[in-house]
């Protein structure tokens, strides 16, 4: 086997200080992928929340979004950005990387906005019809219902579609350095082109792939973090501990004897 290929090159490869710093360095890198995926997962919510909400509320709509919502999952993302960077690029003039950034961002939003949109209107309709009925019995209005019960019961449903596309997006966005961008997919593209180096061929593409895993894993990480502070107590079924010391308890005074008879 090519020591090329070994797991110890790939460990070398990674504790390698020199692999970590400077503006090619691992760190650098990281914090693009992570740019990347702000960026498009935070438009996606701008825009998938609000109008799963609208959905949710109303019930029209379900159908066309339901459908629009596979189609864009079925959309192959590298042969998307591949068209986007030759239709839009030209017409960009800058000399950053803007005219390479904005299909990127166009494509891994798109890639986003599926699993956020379906959950949130599917958590909305979820929730209980007495629940709704009661709201607009106390005189709350179509949006203040939106707001301050729809939302709140649809949340788990809304972070787990959010959490769902946070991970596909940060994955994906390896694509953006087959556009010259820069990110995790460095490695994997610059590897690609110098396989025979014990230093910088697959032992980098590993290491590439592997940081890739690990910044998922961290990002599923905080958004478990993140949903327990976020969903009410009530909704996720938590609650503080003094309510449970001040729960009344059963004390047993042990068997009592009584005594049937003339008194």
């Amino acid at each position: 086997m090519d020591t090329s290929l070994s797991f110890a090159n790939v460990i070398k490869w990674l504790n390698d200080p020199a692999n970590w710093q400077g503006a090619d360095g691992v760190i650098a890198r990281l914090g693009q992928q992570v740019y990347y995926a702000i960026i498009a997962v935070a438009i996606a919510v701008v825009i998938a929340i609000p109008l799963g909400l609208v959905i949710g509320h109303t019930g029209r709509g379900v159908v066309v979004v339901a459908g629009m919502a596979n189609a864009l999952r079925a959309i192959p993302t590298f042969g998307l950005l591949i068209y986007l960077v030759v239709l839009i690029s030209p017409k960009i003039h800058s000399r950053g990387d803007l005219p390479y950034l904005l299909p990127t961002e166009i494509v891994l939003v798109l890639l986003a906005i599926p699993p956020i949109l379906t959950s949130t209107y599917s958590g909305v309709q979820n929730v209980d019809l007495d629940v709704r009925d009661a709201a607009k019995g106390m005189g709350m209005t179509g949006s203040q219902v939106v707001r301050k019960v729809e939302l709140p019961n649809a949340l788990p449903l809304v972070l787990s579609g959010t959490r769902s596309a946070t991970l596909q997006v940060i994955a994906t966005a390896t694509v953006a350095a087959y556009v010259t961008l820069g990110g995790l997919g460095r490695y994997l593209v610059d590897g690609l082109s110098q396989l025979n180096d014990p230093h910088a061929g697959y032992p980098a593409m590993a290491a590439g792939a592997i940081l890739v895993a690990l910044l998922a894993i961290a990002a599923d990480l905080l958004f478990a973090i993140a949903q327990r502070f976020l969903v009410p107590r009530g909704v996720s079924g938590r609650f503080p501990s003094a309510a449970k010391a001040a729960a009344p308890t059963s004390v047993s005074a042990g068997p009592v004897e009584v005594t049937v008879g003339p008194s």
